[in-house]
């Protein structure tokens, strides 16, 4: 399809891309010129609008089907949905950072080359305002995710990798609270991020080798049509999928996630656990559906593999977890393990059902951790799932929501985890993958035990002394947890105009 390619960059298509990168840089400036005591407001302004203008452009971009900057950019069906995506639960995501009733001064440390520890230290986690520098900072992250999803040749995958990745490893370090554990989980994100930045390169360099060139319609035509050995593209494929996998969360490259989900800020948390599941699964259905679908009986029996140890190590350790937070993270990587049998379904449905799934997931993981942010006592939020035993005594309209959302988690019906896995095992056996499916059901069987008991012990176990109250939610936190709670619902009782648009959105351009 090289009629499509267009000589010059198209403006309009790459308009999101480049509204959130101007605005990030404009946070910037804000940060310099603004008096501290409007910058919060003027940030968190910012940036609500900048990602808003550009969701409304990626709407309006809906029929767009092209190549752009000389190939290196694909502007089609699944890069505006997915990009679409990013931005409706970086809204979301946004809104929880910006929550300051929770946290005197937010979510955030307000200086953090603070010693740990220090009288200083004390003084700012419980009087100074948050650092407002997270606002443009997850601007840049968000206009990187957008660009990874849209990459059509693998240089500008590893640029944007990099762009949405740097900003996500200091978001990381910025907890008001436990910041130790906060800087320990950031360098260790950062130190599993460089790795996969490493195979993701030495996988390009393969490629690039067999190939001449980096372009995923090149590769495709090389990988169908070549008839030298085939070994070095095999190997560049192995490293370029680990890179990606690191970024996925899929079992054995999962070790980064418990930790990070734990000692991160939750809101930073929250967004990583959506978004960051987006544009990881965006680009590597672009890389398998568009550069190596004629290779797929080649990688289907390895990436087989991985999709079945992800469901179930995940679903096995989440029931051995007694953090909330590591909890929800184990229940991330069992969730990356089903979406990776939507990928492995191959053909329109398959892709179409991973999109849905990775949407329905995003919204359900967003009201999670926002209720996680409002359980908490003077010392911050309460992470022991001990903790929890009562809470639907204390407050049974939190409970009842965090109720509904683990049940969602676990695929009861009427819940968009239903539909979503559904749609993911039924793209899978139409396409042959049946050993997948019952990997799957076995371990959703297996994970909704620890989901179940959080239920119960929040509504028949009875409040003691370390049961800790629940915060009145602020306007932000309410606004997010509502929206993550009514697509959970909607998706679950009227799917349908979801599954057609990511039917519709279900074709990608050379």
């Amino acid at each position: 399809m090289d009629d499509l390619k267009a000589p010059s960059i198209d403006y309009a298509a790459v308009a999101p891309i480049l509204i959130l990168f101007g605005a990030a840089c404009l946070g910037v400036v804000v940060e310099a010129f603004v008096p501290r005591r409007a910058r919060h407001a003027v940030q968190l302004t910012l940036a609500l609008l900048a990602t808003l203008a550009a969701l409304v452009v990626v709407i309006t971009q809906a029929s767009t089907r092209i190549t752009t900057a000389t190939g290196a950019l694909a502007i089609d069906g699944p890069a505006v949905f997915l990009q679409g995506a990013i931005l409706a639960l970086a809204l979301v995501s946004l809104l929880l950072m910006g929550e300051r009733k929770l946290e005197p001064g937010g979510a955030f440390v307000p200086q953090a080359a603070i010693t740990v520890g220090s009288e200083a230290d004390e003084r700012q986690a419980t009087h100074a305002p948050g650092l407002t520098e997270v606002f443009p900072i997850s601007l840049f992250a968000i206009a990187g995710m957008l660009l990874f999803v849209a990459a059509n040749d693998l240089l500008t995958m590893f640029v944007a990798l990099e762009v949405f990745s740097l900003p996500l490893y200091l978001l990381c370090a910025l907890a008001r609270r436990r910041r130790l554990l906060s800087q320990e989980a950031a360098l260790k994100y950062f130190l599993l991020g460089s790795y996969a930045s490493a195979f993701f390169l030495f996988g390009v360099a393969l490629i690039y080798g067999f190939v001449g060139a980096v372009d995923l319609a090149s590769i495709h035509t090389a990988a169908a049509e070549s008839d030298r050995d085939p070994l070095l593209l095999y190997a560049g494929l192995a490293l370029l999928s680990i890179g990606l996998l690191f970024k996925t969360a899929a079992v054995p490259f999962h070790v980064w996630t418990p930790d990070v989900y734990q000692g991160a800020p939750t809101p930073v948390t929250a967004f990583m656990a959506a978004c960051t599941k987006v544009a990881a699964f965006g680009a590597l259905l672009r890389v398998l559906y568009v550069g190596f679908n004629g290779l797929s009986w080649d990688f289907t029996p390895i990436l087989g593999v991985v999709a079945v140890l992800t469901m179930i190590i995940g679903a096995v350790l989440a029931v051995t977890q007694t953090d909330i937070k590591r909890l929800l993270a184990y229940s991330s990587i069992a969730n990356a393990g089903y979406l990776l049998v939507g990928v492995l379904a191959s053909g329109e449905r398959g892709l179409a059902s991973t999109m849905f799934y990775l949407v329905a997931y995003g919204f359900s993981v967003l009201a999670a951790f926002a209720v996680v942010t409002l359980v908490r006592d003077a010392d911050g939020e309460a992470g022991h799932l001990s903790r929890w035993a009562g809470l639907g005594r204390r407050s049974p309209l939190i409970a009842g929501v965090f109720a509904f959302i683990l049940l969602a988690f676990a695929g009861i019906p009427l819940t968009s985890g239903f539909i979503g896995k559904f749609a993911v095992f039924g793209a899978a056996i139409e396409g042959g993958q049946t050993w997948l499916v019952i990997a799957g059901v076995i371990s959703s069987i297996v994970l909704a035990f620890p989901y179940l008991r959080v239920v119960v012990m929040m509504w028949l176990s009875d409040p003691s002394e370390l049961t800790p109250t629940v915060s009145v939610p602020g306007v932000l936190t309410t606004a997010a947890l509502a929206i993550g709670v009514a697509v959970t619902l909607l998706l679950g009782v009227a799917p349908s105009l979801l599954l057609d648009l990511t039917t519709g959105a279900a074709e990608f351009v050379q």
